[in-house]
């Protein structure tokens, strides 16, 4: 009979860490698909800063005239930037350019809320990961809590 307890006991806790680990997976997943606009956003030292007015936009991009606002920027024709429903054709944005590129992305506070948006989703998941596989309420309220808080933030301040 002990060999059954000792082998329930070992399922549950493979079953713990196999969900742990899910939940980890997840927030990575989250951090890894904010850096890939965050880093520019973040680490702005010696980039390209200034502005876009969006006077066209296709089904992926938008585009418009770069108007340099720091030393060393060059005034650019055409620059582009990703649609979505934070872009509009006729505003004017805040924006940082890519390295090598002719491409932008939305710079202050409204930037930074928007490039870390899928953690916010990635901690949205990880809490209903935590609550149901590993039993833990607090901490999954706390995750539901800060993904939530940062998807409300982002929506407020686009």
């Amino acid at each position: 009979m002990p060999s059954a307890v000792s082998s329930s006991g070992a399922v549950a806790a493979l079953r713990l860490a196999a969900t742990g680990a899910v939940a980890v997976l997840i927030v990575i997943s989250g951090v890894w698909g904010s850096w890939g606009t965050a880093q520019y956003v973040m680490l702005t030292k010696g980039r390209e800063h200034g502005t876009v007015e969006v006077t066209r936009c296709g089904p992926e991009l938008c585009s418009g005239p770069f108007v340099p606002a720091s030393v060393g920027a060059k005034t650019r024709d055409s620059v582009d930037i990703r649609k979505s429903v934070a872009v509009q054709q006729g505003q004017t944005y805040a924006v940082v350019v890519k390295p090598d590129s002719d491409e932008v992305v939305r710079s202050g506070p409204a930037g930074m809320l928007y490039a870390w948006l899928p953690l916010g989703g990635a901690l949205l998941l990880a809490s209903v990961v935590v609550a149901g596989g590993l039993r833990l309420a607090r901490l999954a309220w706390v995750l539901a809590g800060a993904g939530g808080a940062l998807l409300t933030a982002t929506f407020l301040a686009l």
